[in-house]
């Protein structure tokens, strides 16, 4: 299996019309990513609405996920949201057993625990399974924070938990203390990859954005880690005016990157389950000046990168 770095897109959860699990669009979304070229790809991330799923659903989803993974060779990252320790350490087993690459780890925030029980509860999960493990570090999300010194004691611990997805804002000078503090620290950086060129040039390995625009995160990637770091900084601005109005709210991004997903083809519908995020005709008008805008300001841009990658 190829080392677990890049472009790891958080992997949208498609419904019908009625709300249901779109199962058939769900497996054709996940094709679309890897023939992308998506080095992993990552389910129950915020972006997936893990909240909004049975867990019925969250296995489905874990199994069609590891099928089409493993046939491509293309690690699956699967998260463990549970809030509880001991379902968090089942939950981890579960998805171990479905076949899973890697967990990322999201630690528990309901009624905000100290940093002692976010630290034993994630070692509970580390100690549990094999399988190599990253933490998500999301306060913005959460409301919990966590010292670097905390992530830097728990890999030392359990050495599986080596991989970090860093969400806090700025989160710069995080990813930089926690490195010096662990050596064996491998980082992501998250937030839609609004820092992503930061994060790299401060020694991030790999980025997890949401999965709608992954042409566009490998355009400015590829020529980030090809040394043409100046095209990576261009592409990049041109998609942080995008960025910056639909990602105002949680539940506003996941609809948007949905209609995206939608427009591009690669799921038949955009439903949402509520609640969610309910857009006006400013919005709206915005998100299609923007994003017609990237598409066409980026298409050149995506066809060069393609083309020296392949040689």
């Amino acid at each position: 299996m190829k080392p677990i770095q890049g472009i790891c897109p958080i992997v949208a959860t498609p419904f019908t019309p009625q709300g249901d699990l779109d199962r058939d669009s769900l497996r054709s979304l996940l094709r679309a990513l890897i023939e992308e070229g998506c080095h992993a790809l990552t389910l129950f991330g915020i972006a997936s609405e893990y909240y909004k799923l049975s867990d019925g659903e969250k296995l489905a989803m874990a199994r069609i996920a590891v099928e089409e993974c493993h046939k491509a060779g293309v690690p699956s990252i699967l998260s463990v949201t549970q809030h509880a320790t001991e379902m968090a350490v089942r939950e981890a087993l579960q998805w171990e057993e479905v076949g899973a690459d890697c967990l990322m780890l999201l630690p528990p925030f309901f009624l905000k625990p100290t940093a002692a029980a976010v630290y034993e509860h994630a070692l509970a999960v580390g100690r549990a399974v094999r399988l190599p493990i990253m933490l998500q570090y999301a306060p913005e999300q959460t409301g919990v924070g966590i010292p670097p010194e905390v992530l830097a004691r728990l890999q030392g611990h359990s050495p599986n938990i080596h991989l970090f997805k860093i969400e806090c804002k700025p989160p710069g000078a995080y990813i930089t203390r926690l490195m010096k503090l662990c050596e064996q620290a491998k980082v992501f950086t998250g937030n839609a990859g609004f820092q992503m060129i930061e994060s790299l040039d401060r020694g991030a390995i790999g980025v997890m954005p949401g999965c709608s625009l992954s042409r566009v995160y490998l355009s400015i990637y590829d020529a980030y880690k090809a040394g043409r770091r100046d095209e990576a900084v261009r592409i990049h601005g041109l998609l942080l005016p995008l960025l910056n109005h639909i990602r105002q709210d949680v539940e506003m991004i996941i609809y948007y990157e949905k209609k995206i997903l939608r427009l591009s083809g690669k799921i038949e519908h955009d439903h949402c389950r509520l609640p969610g995020f309910s857009p006006d005709q400013t919005h709206d008008r915005l998100f299609e000046e923007y994003y017609h805008c990237l598409m066409e300001s980026t298409a050149g841009a995506q066809a060069a990168t393609e083309s020296m990658a392949r040689g």
